[in-house]
């Protein structure tokens, strides 16, 4: 038995202290918050709740398999998952709307081509038909096995899995096959609105559609094949569930237990420094946090690692209290697609200037029918969504980007305000009457994402991508230094709440079954 200590409190590091004390180690967690869940949280106020992290889950499967592991409750027990249909509703600048069923390709063909016309459906079929191939091509070593120091695998996954459709010629210089997500749609899909549907799933996971390479084409694919679940009582629950199942098998808790390094004994990791001067041995270290702020503030410089520079993007959340109940029919979760995207794509990249009206952010609109979240059925609780650029305070630049400049200071006076208004105007375009419905609203923005969450800049990572050179992978879920070990949303495979989970179950195995252990079968 070993004794584990493990930094954060987040999904991805509770997903692995489960694991673990299944299999006989004691494991201790140090959670420098005063609760659990990391980016998983819930705000309430005046019979109002909201989830302020993620608010779907996709492939559930990682949640089924890891409490079927640990105990005799399978996830069911503990939770009620509900599959949301339609999927989404997406409102488009000319005021089409197109709404597509959960987990049905051939429902999603009907959809596009009732909505965009006749043709559209057929096209994005094609286009996820080569996303499942490049998704079968990686699915092993994009999720299911571990990622250690060597360039090997990075360099394989470096490599852009999706293929050509067969006999085409890419209307590109030389010939070239499209580099990014942006180009893909632009190629395949003709329809700028059917463009903006696919660009819009690299925007939901935080990625910007000109950076990512085409091979992100697998994220619609696995929300469109595997569905999209809802947790009753909001996501939250979800992160409850997996507390208590810790609980359940022994593992310990610390609250308020900052961590201000990695102790090490003859090159390997032998517990933790804390604040205030105390300490905490162990025979394993398991980090849930930041990749950056591991390696920047709790390691020696030498044991730094070449992280992946990616873009860091982080989310603007408003939390509506609305009067009224809620209508009849309404979708659970809507996408208001931007207007102006040269403008978007600029306020990605930190130029707020240009992203000043409503017609320049694509909102997600979620609105669940869920009667624990509203003080009562005369009222409705919606939470409005935007992918922006990190915090970084005035002159310095965001952590997680490629270049500095990128970010924007979200503490500056009236900023957060002023924003919170363009994206509820936003919002007002698919779904007309709300602003008037507000009783109050609360925001949340990157700075109190990093405030939360430890995590630099309130980057929030998405899931691991293969292609574009490895520039879209995660940190190694082994650490140089022997005995460090990483899960967590900045580990791979990434961010997500199954993802996230999917690194507690490979920094478990390598723990429990050594560091030549390749993933579960």
């Amino acid at each position: 038995m070993a004794r584990i200590a493990v930094i954060g409190a987040g999904a991805g590091a509770m997903a692995a202290a489960a694991r673990l004390a299944v299999a006989g180690h004691r494991v201790t967690v140090h959670e420098r918050t005063e609760t659990y869940g990391g980016a998983v949280r819930r705000f309430e106020r005046d019979g109002f709740a909201f989830d302020t992290g993620p608010g779907l889950l996709h492939l559930p499967a990682v949640y089924r398999d890891l409490f079927v592991k640990t105990g005799k409750e399978p996830l069911e027990r503990c939770v009620e998952l509900t599959q949301v249909d339609p999927a989404s509703r997406h409102v488009f600048t000319d005021g089409t709307a197109l709404s597509l069923p959960n987990a049905s390709r051939a429902g999603v063909v009907r959809a596009l081509d009732e909505a965009l016309g006749a043709g559209t459906g057929a096209r994005w079929s094609d286009l996820l038909g080569r996303a499942r191939k490049a998704w079968d091509a990686t699915r092993r070593p994009l999720l299911e096995e571990p990622l250690r120091p060597g360039a090997g695998e990075r360099r394989a996954l470096g490599r852009d899995p999706y293929p050509a459709a067969p006999g085409r010629r890419w209307p590109l210089p030389r010939g070239r096959r499209p580099r990014t997500l942006a180009e893909l749609a632009r190629r395949e899909l003709r329809d700028p609105r059917a463009a903006a549907l696919l660009e819009s799933y690299a925007l939901g996971h935080g990625f910007d559609p000109r950076a990512v390479p085409a091979g992100a084409a697998v994220l619609p694919y696995l929300e469109q094949t595997f569905g999209s679940w809802y947790v009753r009582g909001g996501m939250r629950a979800l992160a409850e569930a997996l507390y208590e199942r810790c609980r359940a098998r022994g593992v310990e808790f610390v609250f308020g237990s900052e961590v201000t390094g990695v102790a090490l004994d003859g090159g390997r990791a032998a517990g933790l420094t804390l604040a205030g001067g105390g300490t905490a041995d162990a025979d394993v270290v398991l980090s849930g946090i930041d990749a950056r702020r591991l390696y920047g503030e709790l390691l020696p410089p030498e044991h730094a690692a070449a992280l992946p520079e990616h873009p860091g993007h982080s989310r603007f959340t408003v939390l509506l209290a609305l009067r009224g109940p809620r209508p009849e029919g309404t979708a659970h979760r809507t996408v208001a697609h931007a207007a102006d995207r040269a403008a978007e794509l600029a306020g990605l990249d930190g130029d707020t200037g240009r992203r000043g009206g409503a017609g320049a952010v694509t909102v997600t609109v979620l609105r669940p029918d869920d009667p624990a979240l509203r003080p009562d059925d005369g009222h409705e609780t919606a939470v409005l969504s935007v992918t922006v650029p990190a915090h970084a305070p005035a002159g310095v630049g965001s952590p997680g980007h490629a270049s500095p400049g990128h970010g924007v200071d979200w503490t500056a006076e009236g900023r957060a305000e002023r924003f919170a208004d363009v994206v509820l105007a936003a919002a007002e375009r698919a779904e007309p009457g709300l602003a008037e419905r507000v009783l109050w609203r609360e925001l949340r923005t990157p700075a109190d994402v990093e405030r939360e969450t430890g995590a630099p800049g309130g980057c929030v990572p998405g899931p691991a991508l293969a292609g574009a050179g490895g520039a879209f992978l995660r940190a190694d879920n082994r650490a140089a230094p022997a005995g460090l070990y990483l899960a967590g949303g900045s580990a791979h495979p990434g961010g997500g709440l199954a993802h996230a989970g999917m690194s507690g179950a490979l920094a478990a195995g390598l723990i429990t079954h050594g560091d030549d252990w390749r993933g579960s079968e």
